[in-house]
């Protein structure tokens, strides 16, 4: 999972916020009181959001929305009279806000974050394994007449009909060919 940090100069405030983060498994990572904090803490961390008031001491929201990575969201806690913008990766909560709303907006923001992570992190095959699809593809095309693209999706389709990978369904092509 992600991380929280907390970027409110209010101790209460930032008090009260991390209880009901907490009490929803979202136990803050960091709290800092300003910007540069929050900047040198998001440094070090994969992913998460970062949930401040519309100013710190050293920067308003919107220079901190800039100078974070794309990694991370920023959820600003303002009133509903501030004037915002909406940008990806920058949500607003009006405050006065119930604890619902603020945890179902960090799950949303997660979920977000948490699919762009996993594509970014999509494991590459060995070279092994991209000769095995490479020696399918080969055959289909040798045997069944099929150009490159086309013997690339027969085994694509083969292995998403089949819930395998489309290494082991080239396992299996070059199995069931192999007495041929």
């Amino acid at each position: 999972m992600g991380s929280v940090i907390l970027a409110i100069p209010n101790q209460q405030t930032a008090g009260k916020i991390s209880e009901i983060l907490s009490r929803h498994d979202y136990t803050p990572d960091a709290m800092c009181m300003l910007g540069s904090e929050v900047l040198r803490t998001v440094g070090s961390l994969d992913y998460g959001v970062v949930i401040m008031t519309r100013r710190l001491r050293d920067m308003s929201y919107t220079e901190l929305y800039e100078y974070l990575p794309e990694h991370f969201q920023l959820l600003v806690i303002t009133s509903e009279t501030d004037d915002y913008r909406p940008r990806d990766g920058l949500l607003r909560l009006s405050s006065p806000f119930k604890s619902s709303d603020l945890i179902n907006t960090v799950d949303m923001m997660f979920s977000s974050l948490e699919g762009a992570v996993k594509k970014k992190r999509k494991p590459q095959r060995s070279l092994e394994d991209k000769m095995k699809i490479d020696k399918a593809k080969l055959l289909l095309m040798d045997r069944n007449d099929m150009t490159e693209p086309e013997a690339f999706r027969y085994i694509q389709k083969t292995s998403m009909d089949m819930g395998r990978t489309m290494v082991e369904s080239a396992e299996m092509i070059l199995m069931l060919n192999w007495d041929r």
